[in-house]
This record gives C-alpha cells, structure tokens and sequence, in this order.
C-alpha cells in the first residue's frame, strides 16, 4: 500500500517540533510548521557526501530509549566548494504530491535574514521541502478550524498534508516534550475535533509519536486506556475522511524489539483496517533508512492484520545515521536524509517524511522545538 495513493496520513506522537499548528501569536486558525514544505526533491543516500559536522525537540519521537560569506550563485558556489575540495550534496527534487505549509520557523528565519550566508543553503535543502505540521498544543476550541486550514491549503493545491495530532495525556513521560490532554475524555473530545478538520481529500496522519514505544513509564491500567485511545482516535479519524491513512507509532529499529513492539501496537488497534494504515518510525531519530526498511518490515510481519498495512519513515536528520554512542539530543555530525516522497520503490514503505524539521533543537541546542539556524546549516550542508 504505497501513500502515494493515499488521502491524508496524520500521525500522532510525543515530539514537539516541525510544522507546529499552535495556538499562538499568529492567531487561532494559524497553523505553524516548525518544519518545511513540499517541493519535488530526489531522494538522497542514506549517507550523503560531504564532511560531518545533535530528545525533545521539534517533532515527535526525538527520544531513543536505547542507543540512542554567501555565495553569489550556484555556478559560484559550486566552483567555490570544489576548489575547497568539499563534495556538496545536489539539491534534491521536491514531491509534486507532499504539502509544503507556508509558515513555518525556518521560513521565518530565511525571510528575516536574506544577506546571511547560510541562508541560501538552508532555504533550498530545507526551507524548500514538505514537511509535517504537528498540532502539540491542547486548544479544544480551535483544533478543528486550524487542521483544517491546513487541510483546505493542500487540497487548494492538489497536494498532500502530513500532520501530527500529539496531545495524549502523559505525553513524554514527562520529559521535555510533556504536556496534552488532562484526561482521556478530554483526549476522545480533541481526536473527535481534530478529525473534524480533516475534509474529504489525502492526508497523512502521524498519530501520536513515542505514545507507544514510550509506554513503559505508565502502569498496566494507564496503558491500557491510553491504548484504548489510541485505536479509536484510528476509528474516528479514518470515519471522518476514508481518504486518511493514520499510522501508528513503531518507534524505531534500536528500542523495542520488533515483535515487542508489534504486541503493543495491536493492543492499540494498529491491525485493524477500522483504524490503521500501518506503522511509522525514526520520528525525530538519526536512525538510517535502511535499518528502518527491515525493522519496520519485521514490525508489520509480527502484526499482521491486512496485506495492505505499509510503513512511513521520518528521514529528516538520518543521512549519516544514528551517533555511535547513543546521542539522541541534538548530536553533532547528523544530515539530513532522503527527501519527503510518497514513492519510495520499497514494498511495503509507503513513505519517506520528514516529520522533525531539521534544525529545530531536541533541547539541548535551546528549548525544545525552537529553531537554531546554526544547527540547520550543519545538517545541510
């Protein structure tokens, strides 16, 4: 089952981040990437070349549990990085399909600050790409009006939306991306508003990242109810818009084993074909696509449920994999990795996403979610 066929995929997870739909300064029906947009990208190689240079943060699952001068134009800059002996990276094609969301932090930082010397790179590797737009905050009273402007702006535009619904009470444990509903009543109203916004068109929902992998901090009962939530935050979002595709959280391929892992999401409703459209993993993670590839494979094989069930993969920040000793914060020496498309030409992979936006901090660079332009322009360069 490949996305690109796909309405609307929403994911829903514990990271702060990327395209943040908040309800903030920009007013109520804003929608605020901390990520970027759609554009036609190639993908890129899981280690892209060029010399290498960083839990919180801007998108969802941020947290490993275990191992966890500018230039005067191209032709100049090309000419200037190969006297210098650098290979640079070639601008990849942006996704004809993928939403781009007009607002965003780094869009914010590229327009303010059109004579940095970064700023060229940082707008065409990231500003330029399609990116998740995550709704962290708990606003009962505008969640439906602000996904569905961001909904309505992709269908406006024949494109596709990723957005991330992440409010499930106890969210992170408590860590630096803690907050969401008070209770699960609360919750089940939010989902129930929330897939109000989604309209009729695609769309990818990333539901709630690390809700399931990080469920060991919860006791029996809070598990069970949270997982309870879970397969009919599914059920609802999928009977709202059929064109939906909901995926659910795998964490990725260095936490839970796989058949661990496959056990909790069914306990979450992520075989059933009411509520799921598969798995999604390496949410704000460094892991490379092609560990992901053959976890997220043993994951849906241990899960079962429908043939179609398929996987999408965060590849925002995993071009040169995960660091050798376990860093998930911010680590230095990480790149971004293959670009946002919904044809990856691997079965069963419906998707390479970029879920956290490269360059908003897992808090360590600064508070969780916000942008450093430093940051970013290690990871693209």
């Amino acid at each position: 089952m490949m996305v690109a066929a796909a309405s609307v995929v929403v994911a829903v997870g514990t990271v702060t981040g990327m395209v943040n739909a908040l309800d903030g300064g920009r007013g109520s029906d804003a929608a605020r990437p901390d990520a970027s947009g759609a554009t036609l990208l190639v993908p890129l190689p899981d280690v892209p070349s060029g010399s290498a240079s960083a839990k919180a943060g801007a998108s969802a699952s941020a947290k490993p549990k275990k191992s966890t001068v500018p230039s005067p134009g191209k032709a100049a800059k090309a000419g200037k990085a190969a006297k210098a002996g650098k290979k640079t990276q070639e601008a990849a094609a942006v996704s004809p399909r993928l939403y781009r969301h007009p607002d965003s932090q780094v869009l914010d930082w590229v327009r303010a600050h059109p004579d940095d010397p970064r700023t060229e790179v940082i707008e065409s590797r990231i500003a330029d790409q399609p990116a998740a737009v995550w709704f962290a905050d708990f606003t009962p009273s505008t969640i439906t009006s602000r996904v569905r402007a961001v909904t309505s702006g992709a269908a406006a535009q024949g494109r596709v939306p990723v957005v991330v619904p992440y409010a499930i009470p106890d969210r992170d444990c408590g860590g630096a991306s803690e907050g969401g509903a008070s209770d699960f009543d609360a919750y089940d109203g939010w989902i129930d508003d929330f897939a109000a916004g989604l309209g009729s068109g695609e769309v990818v929902v990333i539901l709630e990242p690390d809700s399931i992998a990080q469920a060991d901090c919860l006791s029996d009962a809070q598990r069970a109810d949270r997982f309870a939530a879970l397969a009919r935050a599914g059920r609802v979002l999928k009977a709202a818009d059929p064109k939906a595709r909901v995926y659910y959280d795998a964490g990725h391929s260095d936490w839970n084993p796989a058949a661990q892992q496959a056990a909790l999401l069914k306990r979450a409703g992520a075989a059933s074909a009411d509520s799921s459209d598969g798995i999604f993993s390496n949410v704000s993670n460094f892991h490379a696509t092609s560990a992901e590839i053959a976890y997220d494979r043993q994951v849906l094989d241990a899960l079962g449920g429908p043939a179609g069930l398929g996987a999408v993969i965060d590849t925002s920040r995993n071009g040169n994999g995960a660091p050798a000793d376990g860093q998930w914060c911010d680590p230095a020496g990480r790149k971004i990795g293959r670009a946002p498309t919904l044809d990856t030409g691997e079965a069963r992979i419906d998707g390479y996403l970029w879920v956290k936006l490269p360059g908003e901090s897992d808090g360590c660079k600064g508070a969780a979610g916000t942008f450093s332009a430093s940051y970013a322009y290690d990871l693209a360069r």
